[in-house]
């Protein structure tokens, strides 16, 4: 089975499996102790240090192991919001970062201090200008991703960081998803990343902290990793985390140079395999292995079951997936289209093959559940039955308020309108990007005593 989720958790890469059995037998004993077997323990903890540090780009005791990358981000935030107390309580973060930062920040919040989102354009990248005018006088903290876990969106961190230097704000990079095909540009301060997005395994993150940089972990204090992660250090999970991460790291130009191949025909082909979709994130500047578009017509979670019987695993943002009841945070910041989305992320090793029985699958697959779900299989003008209509979609989910504006649309002549009563969240954000899609003139959102009226005026 074709497994194209790979930034959610890549497969485990042989050599963190060998690691890890060697380690098992090796490294069991409690590295902090004199005796022969903890002495053993600990060559391998200081090894594993040192060769992740080496990939990361700071030195070996700067660089802590933690339970997880979002113990990582968690404890990052918390300890350099503290270590700066005195300069103030204002943090920056983009509004596309990982949901252990928004969460970080929102928790931030409700202890008192204060946070600003910097927007992104429809590619998901921020501004690197409008990212230092929210940096200001009491800013203790700036956060970016170096890459979107979404979209791939590659961020500016050099430029960020740049303007972070010049403010004297420490800048903490989210490297989750970039660390295994390259070293983040210098600049930032603090670090953070999980093994098993690159293919070591899980319960391993990374957090390193630039010497110089005021930090204060919070909680109860602990003797090991510095004081920054307490408990007893997983030695054989460590192990392979750091020899996995070296050996993508060696092997990650060429296979960079091949999924990005691969990814180039999937952005090429769907667009023209499949009617109404758009591919979103930058086109250039993104990671190698990802790319994710949108359907219309098309209940997300539907299209993944779909795809799932078909022997494919992909992820999606859509808001009608069982996971959550709002759109994707990140396509709800770049404004783009919700409903149907699909993320694919490339494991090393795909092959050609995989990807092209992919693309034959997937347009039946999305004409299915359009069909399944009525939607209209191309816009055919009706005669006009009056200048302005309304359409109840209230209480039915999205892609279904926007399937019935596409049925009724050509109904009302050019010039008339269209209001659909909805109180689904992702109406909010899938109508407008439907109106950008199908040429038509998204007139604004008015309040309803139930939900939302959003007024669409037909322009062809």
């Amino acid at each position: 089975m074709p497994y194209f989720d790979a930034a959610s958790s890549a497969p485990l890469h042989p050599v963190a499996r060998q690691a890890l059995l060697a380690a098992l037998d090796e490294g069991w004993a409690d590295p902090a102790r004199l005796y022969r077997e903890g002495r053993r323990a600990r060559l391998l903890l200081d090894a594993a240090r040192e060769a992740a540090a080496e990939a990361v780009g700071c030195r070996p005791d700067e660089l802590t192991f933690t339970p997880s990358g979002t113990a990582a981000v968690h404890s990052g935030i918390s300890g350099a919001l503290a270590g700066r107390r005195r300069v103030g309580r204002h943090l920056v973060v983009s509004a596309v970062e990982h949901s252990s930062v928004l969460h970080s920040a929102a928790a931030h919040e409700t202890r008192g201090g204060t946070f600003t989102e910097v927007p992104v354009d429809r590619a998901g990248a921020v501004s690197p200008a409008a990212y230092g005018e929210a940096l200001r006088a009491d800013t203790a903290l700036a956060c970016l991703q170096s890459a979107n876990h979404e979209v791939g969106t590659v961020q500016p961190v050099p430029e960020v960081a740049e303007l972070c230097r010049a403010a004297g704000v420490p800048l903490l990079v989210d490297a989750a998803q970039s660390l295994g095909w390259g070293p983040v540009p210098s600049g930032w301060s603090l670090l953070a990343a999980s093994a098993h997005k690159w293919g070591g395994p899980s319960g391993v993150g990374l957090l390193a902290v630039r010497k110089g940089v005021r930090f204060a972990h919070q909680g109860p204090a602990d003797e090991r990793e510095s004081g920054r992660a307490a408990g007893f250090e997983n030695i054989p999970a460590i192990v392979a985390a750091a020899a996995s991460l070296r050996a993508v790291r060696a092997e990650a130009e060429a296979e960079s140079a091949r999924l990005r191949g691969l990814v180039e025909l999937i952005r090429a082909r769907v667009p023209a395999l499949v009617p109404e979709v758009e591919v979103v994130g930058d086109p250039v500047r993104r990671l190698p292995h990802l790319v994710t578009f949108s359907c219309l017509y098309v209940d997300g979670e539907t299209l993944l079951h779909e795809l799932d019987r078909e022997g494919f695993a992909v992820s999606s943002g859509s808001s009608c997936t069982s996971s959550t009841l709002t759109p994707s945070h990140v396509l709800k910041a770049m404004g783009v289209l919700s409903e149907g989305n699909v993320r694919v992320s490339l494991p090393a090793g795909t092959t050609q093959d995989d990807v092209e029985h992919f693309l034959r699958v997937l347009p039946g697959s999305v004409a299915g559940v359009r069909e399944k779900l009525g939607a209209p299989a191309a816009a055919s003008p009706s005669p006009a039955v009056g200048a302005s209509l309304v359409v109840d979609a209230l209480g039915r989910r999205c892609p279904i308020p926007v399937i019935e504006l596409a049925k009724v649309i050509g109904e009302v002549p050019v010039g008339g309108t269209v209001t659909v009563l909805s109180d689904d969240e992702a109406a909010r954000l899938d109508i407008p990007a439907w109106c950008t899609m199908r040429g038509q003139e998204y007139v604004g959102e008015e309040p309803a005593d139930r939900g939302s009226a959003y007024v669409v005026r037909r322009l062809s």
